[in-house]
């Protein structure tokens, strides 16, 4: 059950980061918000990390991920090609 909650909480901070990396680029940040959300994201990886080793997680994490990762595809491709999932 751990390893779901840890793989859940990196696909937010992943989503977090690719939205910093946006507002970044887009120029809304100012330079104390960048320097202040990229030292929250690595406090976040450190504490992941360190939950990951302790409880001995990181490969049930990894599967889950790969899991979701696949699930996620199937649905994109099914939206982008509504056609093929018609004829299988």
């Amino acid at each position: 059950m751990l390893g779901l909650v840890i793989a859940l909480v990196e696909i937010i901070r992943d989503a977090l980061r690719l939205q910093a990396f946006k507002r970044m680029e887009g120029g809304s940040l100012t330079d104390e918000e960048i320097e202040r959300l990229g030292n929250s994201l690595y406090a976040l990886d450190t504490a992941i990390d360190e939950i990951k080793g302790e409880q001995g997680i990181s490969e049930a994490v990894r599967s889950v991920r790969e899991g979701l990762d696949t699930i996620v595809d199937d649905v994109i491709d099914k939206i982008l090609n509504p056609q093929d999932s018609l004829s299988s």
